[in-house]
């Protein structure tokens, strides 16, 4: 069975050699094989030098269900030890958060997608950290899409913003760990960073097969199915398309009242659709877009994880609604996590073209445009990869 960082942390607390008081960026999926959280181990490992605690999007314990809603500072139950939101009204820690800290431990599950914001409040720490003369040490955890396959376009510079601080494409085929060195070591944050590494973990390994249990990371993604197919289903969030929040399959589920889904699978690009399954489906939405009322639309049924290519699939499926129905297609307002004069759908793909282009132009076409610069990321993605 694959150990985490956690894991392997808390079999020999003297080992790494941890220094001073300590720190830790979690949440509610920060647990050991057994289900026990990582703040009660690193407590119980390291007596009386816990002193803070830091909470990511949706709140130390996920319960903010959607983007731009914040949560308060507060204090643990029992630990009796403060908790500071990251997500609040501001995403970076600030000094006197970091006064009584001399290392912050990160153990967060991350989904090897670019726009999870949670390897942005963990790029925000290091930075902070780095500023302060302050140790960051990432507790490692696997990426649950695979360590592999790497997908999209680069993110322009423009459209740097808290779901894409830097040029990387949606799925960037890290764990958090070898992600946040690529940060430290490309562009220049001068953190003081350790990785704790897992051990027993294969960059090709499906979730299931580290034998880890899944906690849902945020409130959204509740299977490993949902985060396989979040790294193209969350552009979704850029549209007036329900990309199923409000139901009991977010991300799996998607659709609105208007598209007619027999005739939607008949026009999406065929190579799109290698390694998954359409079921048509009806479903009403309890919250969030399209709320109480029929949407029809798919339910995603992914069968071969190793040549689905979900960033590609989500476009051919966008660009097929809006072709189709376009006086009932539209896009999503701003602001989109704090971006308030750029089009959501733009901030959430790194680019302005594509939407633009979408209508016009096949999947296929926009891909082949992306490989050299794709090919490019790979080989310095390579130079940093711990596994």
């Amino acid at each position: 069975m694959t150990r985490t960082g956690l894991d392997n942390l808390i079999a020999d607390p003297e080992g790494f050699g941890l220094k001073g008081k300590l720190g830790l960026l979690c949440n509610q999926a920060s647990v050991n094989w057994e289900y026990v959280h990582a703040a009660d181990l690193i407590n119980n490992a390291f007596p009386d030098r816990l002193t803070a605690l830091f909470g990511p999007q949706h709140g130390i314990v996920g319960t903010e269900q959607d983007n731009m809603k914040e949560t308060d500072h507060g204090m643990h139950p029992h630990l009796r030890i403060p908790v500071y939101s990251l997500y609040a009204d501001g995403r970076s820690p600030s000094p006197s958060m970091l006064a009584e800290v001399d290392t912050v431990l990160v153990d967060l599950q991350d989904v090897g997608v670019r726009v999870y914001t949670f390897a942005a409040t963990t790029l925000y720490m290091m930075q902070a950290c780095a500023t302060l003369n302050k140790k960051v040490v990432v507790l490692d955890r696997p990426n649950p899409i695979d360590g592999v396959h790497i997908e999209g376009n680069i993110l322009k510079p423009e459209f740097a913003s808290f779901v894409g601080p830097f040029p990387i494409p949606m799925r960037h085929g890290l764990t958090m760990g070898e992600l946040m060195i690529f940060y430290n070591r490309e562009f220049g944050i001068n953190c003081d960073l350790k990785v704790i590494p897992l051990s027993g973990w294969e960059r090709f390994m499906t979730f299931e097969e580290t034998g880890l249990p899944w906690v849902l990371p945020s409130p959204n993604l509740p299977t490993v199915q949902s985060a396989v197919v979040y790294p193209g289903q969350v552009i979704l969030e850029g549209t007036g398309l329900s990309e199923g929040r409000g139901t009991t399959k977010p991300f799996e589920i998607f659709g609105a009242p208007y598209i007619r889904p027999r005739e939607v699978a008949a026009h999406i690009e065929e190579f799109a659709l290698e390694g998954v399954v359409l079921q048509e489906f009806c479903f009403q939405p309890t919250f969030n877009k399209w709320a109480g009322e029929q949407c029809l639309g798919f339910h995603i049924h992914v069968k071969d994880r190793a040549v689905f290519k979900s960033y590609r699939f989500s476009l051919a499926v966008t660009a097929t609604i809006l072709k189709l129905y376009p006086e009932a297609f539209t896009w999503s307002a701003a602001p989109y996590e704090y971006v308030w004069d750029q089009a959501p759908f733009d901030v959430i793909v790194g680019d302005d073209l594509i939407r633009q282009e979408l209508a016009s132009r096949s999947i296929q076409d926009m891909e082949a445009q992306w490989v050299d610069a794709l090919n490019r990321f790979d080989r310095v993605r390579c130079k940093h990869i711990l596994y």
